[in-house]
């Protein structure tokens, strides 16, 4: 009888320590941030301002503003 005892003991003793282990250690594992890479600059900005300027300076060019206090 108590080889039968000794046997149950030890199969529940190893079934115990196999059921609190299943899931294996539990490993938190800090990622770092992902990396995002910066668009390079470019020269786009520019135009705008120099159209505006362009138009600007064609305006003032044709400007027919005659201060001729003349009648005809």
């Amino acid at each position: 009888m108590k080889k039968i005892t000794a046997f149950v003991a030890a199969a529940a003793l190893v079934s115990s320590v196999t059921v609190a282990t299943a899931g294996g250690p539990v490993m938190i594992v800090d990622e770092a941030p992902p990396v995002v890479a910066a668009a390079p600059a470019s020269s786009s900005g520019m135009l705008l301002p120099l159209l505006g300027l362009a138009v600007i300076v064609a305006l003032v060019a044709t400007n027919n503003n005659n201060n001729d206090n003349t009648t005809n």
